[in-house]
């Protein structure tokens, strides 16, 4: 039989032969614009002062770790994204066990409806939700309900009840996105071992514990990998329900300030590549200690599909024997 070159490789290398056209693809789409503001970090450059263009190295660094303003807007940006990612994965979570029971006749209208917030634009979600926590809106009643809370009679005129919007209406536009993929990881497991559990005897927090948790965590890993990444990179919402008020700025409206409306290229950009290394690092951190490989996986495989085929065929020979 004649073997072809696929056959000759393990599956790891395999499996990196088929990755590599979208490892080229990003190297050519995101590569070359993150080395090029990189190079331009390292130079004095505002499109507002001509003929003003110098390397000046690591300054700009130095400048933007210098500042208190970068580190406000970087204790925002986590809190924010600490905040909205718990809540997001909290009410996705529970969405995702609902549905994964099954409601009948209306199961798939319940998985359509739910998607409507995640498929809404973030610039029309934010708009709805300003208007609904402006003063003379539809939400006046918080105060009343929460005057402890909100202040001046306005959820986006306060520092912390402005951050809680911004939470709120995130929350509400990307909890479905969580949902569906925990609900995509429920529905691979094993009906057997919720059987086995229960004739064990085993509660359904000890089965919710012992056997879903531990199941859904590659679904959890990439569900939350997703929402945090978005989170600290969040500019558009926050931009449009407080223009970055009350200490709600976040690192990329700070960029994008400096980039586009002071026209500093070279210090935007040295915030921008200190925002992708900041995103860089959470992702490292993610899957460094929230690794979803199976047991087990991580080990080399080193055996061809011609060698595992050939102790095959010894294996049945010596069975027939």
């Amino acid at each position: 039989m004649k073997v072809s070159f696929l056959d000759k490789l393990d599956e790891k290398r395999l499996g990196l032969l088929f990755v590599i056209p979208a490892l080229v693809l990003m190297a050519v789409v995101a590569a070359y614009p993150v080395f090029k503001a990189f190079w331009l970090s390292l130079h004095r450059y505002n499109v507002k002062v001509p003929d003003d263009y110098a390397f000046i190295g690591f300054e700009n660094y130095t400048r933007i770790l210098g500042s208190a303003h970068w580190w406000d807007a970087t204790k925002t940006t986590f809190i924010f994204a600490f905040a909205s990612v718990t809540v997001e994965f909290a009410l996705g979570l529970c969405m995702a066990l609902v549905m994964n029971k099954g409601l009948g006749k209306a199961t798939g209208l319940v998985r359509v409806a739910v998607l409507i917030p995640w498929a809404t634009i973030t610039i029309v979600t934010a708009l709805a939700w300003k208007w609904i926590f402006t003063p003379t809106s539809t939400l006046t009643w918080m105060k009343t309900v929460m005057g402890w809370f909100v202040e001046e009679s306005c959820m986006l005129c306060g520092t912390w009840s402005s951050m809680f919007a911004m939470v709120f209406a995130d929350a509400w536009k990307t909890a479905p996105f969580i949902a569906l993929l925990l609900l995509a990881g429920l529905q691979s497991i094993d009906a057997e071992m919720y059987e086995a559990a229960d004739v064990d005897g085993a509660s359904r927090w000890r089965q919710f514990v012992s056997i879903t948790l531990p199941s859904l965590k590659p679904a959890i890993l990439v569900a939350l990998l997703f929402r945090s990444l978005d989170a600290l990179r969040m500019f558009d919402l926050a931009y449009v329900m407080t223009n970055g008020a009350n200490k709600t700025e976040t690192v990329s409206m700070l960029a994008y300030d400096v980039m586009i409306k002071r026209l500093d290229i070279g210090l935007g950009s040295a915030m921008s590549v200190l925002v992708f290394v900041l995103v860089l690092g959470v992702a490292f951190l993610f899957v460094r200690f929230l690794g979803a490989t199976p047991e087990g996986a991580d080990e080399p495989i080193k055996k061809t599909r011609k060698q595992k085929r050939l102790e095959a065929n010894v294996v049945g020979a010596g069975v027939q024997g």
